[in-house]
């Protein structure tokens, strides 16, 4: 069993968060747990190395006391996600945060046009974040100038996706397994393929499955964390 002096010198938590939860309210649930049952000081050190959306499931990998300074290099680490492209239409946020706003045909997709666009997505790519992001723009966060109905001008970035399948092909949903590099937009990335597919698309399942070495085969809920702590 963990001791308070193990999470004050540093744990590496692997974390499968759940969906509708913030990466910041499964942080502040551990941060409370911990400080409940070990009576740990008030200024304890805790992160996670990479947000996840709420709309996302997941591997989030939490640092705590002097490990948290292993975060830089965690974050830096290749990342591996599965989910679901819906195609013949767009969102805002390009998930299901936002509702549809515009639709397009499908008829024409088929397995070959997929397999054929694929390699546009491959290596190092120019992506736009979405709209409804978290990085700040004239020192207020993308999401907040979304939702205040402001234009904004996003620049876009370089990011390299290392891997890209379409593991299930039953349109108008396409699931897909990706590794990329940190910065990537999967959400952009579901709006971009719909786009290049001569369709739109958007992101209605997320779920990171790895980062690096670290397996969300290897996680725990934050709710299992706390019934494998130590009792008072």
């Amino acid at each position: 069993m963990k001791t308070a002096e193990d999470f004050l010198e540093g744990q590496i938590l692997l974390i499968d968060k759940p969906l509708t939860w913030s990466s910041f309210q499964a942080v502040n649930k551990l941060k409370y747990v911990l400080k409940r049952r070990y009576n740990l000081p008030k200024k304890f050190k805790i992160g996670h190395a990479g947000t996840l959306d709420p709309l996302a499931t997941g591997l989030l990998i939490v640092c705590t006391g002097k490990f948290t300074k292993k975060i830089p290099q965690i974050q830096a680490q290749a990342k591996e996600y599965t989910g679901t492209i819906v195609l013949g239409a767009t969102t805002p946020s390009y998930d299901k945060e936002t509702e549809v706003d515009a639709t397009f045909a499908t008829a024409h997709i088929s397995p070959k046009l997929i397999a054929e666009t694929i390699p546009q997505f491959l290596g190092e790519i120019d992506q736009k974040p979405p709209v409804f992001s978290a990085i700040k723009k004239d020192g207020k966060r993308l999401y907040e100038h979304a939702r205040e109905g402001s234009e904004v001008e996003i620049e876009s970035r370089k990011t390299t996706i290392y891997e890209f399948e379409i593991t299930r092909i039953a349109l108008p949903e396409l699931d897909f397994r990706v590794v990329c590099s940190k910065g990537t937009y999967i959400r952009s990335l579901a709006n971009d393929f719909g786009k290049a597919l001569q369709s739109g698309g958007y992101l209605s399942v997320l779920r990171r499955t790895k980062i690096g070495d670290y397996n969300v085969t290897n996680g725990l809920t934050p709710e299992a964390f706390e019934q494998q702590l130590a009792p008072r």
